[in-house]
């Protein structure tokens, strides 16, 4: 059986006039995310990690935006799409920890849904997820408030599929 970990970093860009999603939740917000799919920063940030930990390329790499079939999606339709990706190759989650980083609107009300979403969609139990997040006390471009980030890591438990 073997442990693989994987880290998952993404970064998307605050503007107005788009929809702020992230964890799979629409956040009332002035400000939304941009990018080529809903821009959800959280869930891209798990795919990447996912992704990583099984050695199978990044989510640029299945999910390309020079795609048009990818233009506007819901990113939990990306993440259930890495999970079969995963299962396939021969993995389960062991866990995943994730850290968004945005200056405003605070996120905790919405945590525990978004760990449930998650959860839901990678078929594990909601301890299983972890989500935290933070500020960067208005430091750099997402304390000015023109991004958020997000760090993902992730333990991987298998037997690899050749």
């Amino acid at each position: 059986m073997a442990a693989k970990i994987g880290i998952g970093y993404d970064v998307h860009q605050l503007v107005e006039n788009r929809p702020l999603i992230i964890g799979g939740i629409e956040i009332p917000y002035s400000k939304g995310l941009t990018g080529h799919s809903d821009a959800d920063v959280l869930l891209h940030a798990i795919c990447d990690a996912l992704l990583g930990a099984a050695a199978l390329g990044d989510i640029g790499l299945h999910f390309p935006d020079s795609d048009a079939q990818w233009k506007g999606v819901d990113s939990r339709r990306l993440l259930r799409k890495v999970r079969k990706m995963i299962s396939e190759a021969g993995y389960e989650l062991g866990n995943v920890d994730a850290t968004v980083a945005l200056e405003r609107p605070k996120l905790r009300p919405y945590i525990d849904k978004m760990r449930q979403i998650i959860a839901e969609d990678l078929a594990v139990e909601v301890r299983q997820v972890s989500i935290k997040a933070t500020t960067s006390e208005q430091l750099g471009m997402v304390g000015r408030e023109e991004a958020a980030a997000v760090w993902a890591v992730c333990l991987l438990n298998g037997s690899p599929a050749s």
